[in-house]
């Protein structure tokens, strides 16, 4: 894991959209169906929208009719971090990137096998690197 990334709120805000910085710095929410990746069925890395962090793949993403991009597993264990959230009336398990702590979204015990987990990431804390497909030369 690389070191920890540690920036000014003017330094995140220079560096992200209104909406990533919302969603990543304040742990904001984006509304079901609206993100970009939640309909991805391309072969490729999820980073974090913030620090680049590798955070899934794309092997591992699921349609779980919730509206957010999901996906059972990390692409690595110690790329992600977690922590109690009991905003909103709500406890729940909060998903942060392990370098930049940047809000990811959460995670829920009632994912598909081999995991039985469902990580709920907003799609404007990702960025999508598109798997490229080898070709065959003769």
């Amino acid at each position: 894991m690389a070191q920890k990334i540690k920036k000014t709120e003017s330094e995140w805000r220079a560096g992200l959209t209104e909406e990533q910085y919302r969603i990543t710095r304040q742990k904001g929410t984006e509304l079901p169906f609206s993100g970009a990746h939640t309909m991805n069925k391309k072969q490729g890395i999820y980073k974090c929208a913030c620090c680049g962090n590798r955070l899934f793949g794309s092997d591992t993403k699921f349609d779980s009719g919730s509206g957010w991009p999901s996906f059972y597993a990390p692409l690595e264990t110690g790329t992600i971090g977690e922590q109690t959230d009991e905003s909103h009336g709500m406890v729940r398990t909060e998903v942060l990137c392990a370098r930049c702590d940047a809000h990811l979204g959460h995670v829920f015990p009632d994912g598909p096998r081999p995991t039985g987990l469902r990580y709920c990431i907003n799609s404007a804390s990702l960025d999508f690197e598109e798997k490229v497909k080898n070709e065959r030369t003769s």
